[in-house]
């Protein structure tokens, strides 16, 4: 009886956060006229042709393949080199260790607004201005210091005694790196990456100050200039359409790793 109000507490809880994606949902499904008059109420009828419709005539279809190219390049690339880094610094002692890693922890508190116009300015004389490799390598360096931080937490948690058998039975520490601790760190690794696949999906301010070219905008961009050109023709139906287009990556990602994202949480406090 103890647990019924927090049972309370979190069913409360569990409606008000879904209750926003639901509606976006049914009112993809609904016809303009439906949306404005009865917004509460299921669809009449479900009109799936609004999903086909926002993704080719409303370009949705483009802008979820750029996103995928550049958060896919950006998340492989940090989970690559984050993972090594976060591994060293754990497992190696060397001089500036902890210099090197308190600076990806400070990193972390560095407001992202005051870094824009440098950052423009040095993308743009690299030449990588409105380009996937330019986004890709900033994404990278955006998302690094949390993976260093939440990795190197989760390195320092395995245990020592598998990596030196590793050692007298010949390994290289690169195949140690590879084959035996990176096994062992699956589940944080699957957490980090979801977490950082969210932020990178979701992310707004960075494309738009570094992605001027309308043909190469990210899914956030295009939502955003969907809003703007579907308020003006009365296209609501088009507008949730893509915006439940958006989610559905976001959904499945949390669907099919909650597990691996639970037990890469708790983790450290079980070892």
């Amino acid at each position: 009886m103890k647990r019924v109000p927090l049972h309370v507490v979190m069913m409360a809880w569990a409606v008000v956060t879904a209750f926003p994606l639901l509606w976006a949902v049914m009112s993809s499904l609904k016809s303009d006229s439906e949306i404005l008059d009865s917004p509460w109420t299921p669809p009449s009828r479900p009109h799936f042709d609004n999903w086909s419709r926002a993704w080719g005539s409303a370009s949705i279809g483009r802008y979820f393949l750029n996103s995928l190219i550049v958060v896919g390049g950006a998340l492989a690339l940090t989970m690559v080199l984050g993972s090594l880094v976060a591994y060293t610094l754990a497992r190696y002692e060397f001089r500036g260790n902890r210099l090197v890693y308190y600076t990806f922890v400070a990193s972390m508190f560095f407001p992202v607004f005051l870094a824009l116009v440098p950052l423009f300015f040095v993308v743009q004389q690299l030449g990588l201005l409105g380009t996937y490799p330019g986004l890709i390598l900033v994404y990278t360096a955006y998302a690094m210091p949390f993976t260093v931080f939440f990795l190197h937490s989760f390195f320092r948690t395995l245990p020592s005694a598998v990596a030196e058998a590793a050692f007298i039975d010949g390994c290289s520490h690169l195949k140690v790196f590879y084959r035996v601790m990176l096994p062992m760190a699956r589940s944080g690794l699957v957490s980090v990456g979801i977490f950082n696949f969210l932020g990178l999906w979701n992310q707004y301010l960075l494309p738009l100050v570094l992605n001027p070219d309308p043909d190469r905008y990210v899914l956030a961009q295009g939502l955003a200039a969907l809003s703007v050109s579907q308020g003006y023709r009365s296209d609501w139906s088009g507008l949730f359409a893509g915006l439940t287009i958006a989610m559905l990556p976001v959904l499945f990602a949390y669907v099919a790793f909650q597990r691996h994202l639970r037990a890469g949480l708790t983790a450290g406090a079980v070892r």
